[in-house]
């Protein structure tokens, strides 16, 4: 049954989502101006939704609750996800032609050999906390208390991938785009089921994190800086 509440969280999802995705795309604005674009469009208008419905408040101060078990079981996990990501890059290399990819962060976001340090910290730390924020925190946690559990789970992982084209499109053969969608489905639901048992955004964002921090490591690759 649809509700005010559960149509505003599905309706602002699907459409910030899409925008961002969009500006990536068609736009192709430099990173550095894109990180306010992100911050508004994943973190201050979907505090809206917060700041009105008065009672939320408090299930969003949940979202950041600490537990530290879940953050130990998370970090292992984090090295699980880091080790086999770049065990896949390694195979992979002889198989996917990825000499895209670095000309097209230069030409399309301008992040160069010489810059990529800021934005790998930022992907790392900063945009990996907006995207656990909206897509799981906002998109799973919250929507699941207006909706089914099935439907949020899907749903948060879909557009999880879905936000993901228009970074994406052009950087990899449409084959190997196909499976890093696919994967991103797969990975959003495991994250929105490792926040689901701690009711918490901090077990799926460590290990986000890592993950952040293996493709930050085949960027260096691409770049030639290791």
């Amino acid at each position: 049954m649809m509700n005010k509440q559960n149509a505003y969280i599905v309706t602002s999802i699907f459409i910030f989502s899409i925008i961002v995705s969009l500006i990536d795309a068609v736009v192709h604005p430099n990173y550095f101006v894109k990180i306010p674009i992100k911050i508004l469009f994943f973190l201050v208008f979907p505090m809206i939704f917060f700041v009105v419905n008065k009672k939320d408040f408090n299930e969003f101060k949940k979202l950041f609750r600490f537990q530290k078990s879940g953050i130990l079981k998370s970090l292992f996990l984090g090295i699980a996800v880091y080790t086999v990501i770049i065990l896949g890059y390694i195979l992979a290399r002889n198989i996917i032609d990825f000499s895209d990819v670095t000309s097209n962060l230069t030409e399309g976001m301008g992040i160069t050999a010489n810059n990529f340090i800021y934005v790998s910290l930022y992907i790392s730390l900063m945009n990996s906390f907006l995207e656990e924020f909206f897509f799981r925190g906002y998109g799973f946690i919250t929507l699941k208390k207006y909706t089914t559990r099935k439907f949020a789970y899907l749903f948060s992982s879909l557009i999880f991938a879905i936000y993901h084209v228009g970074m994406l499109i052009g950087m990899f053969h449409i084959s190997a785009l196909i499976l890093l969608l696919v994967g991103l489905v797969i990975g959003g639901c495991i994250f929105n089921y490792l926040n689901e048992l701690n009711d918490t955004i901090y077990p799926s964002w460590f290990v986000h994190m890592f993950a952040n921090f293996a493709i930050n490591t085949v960027g260096f690759i691409l770049f030639g800086v290791l």
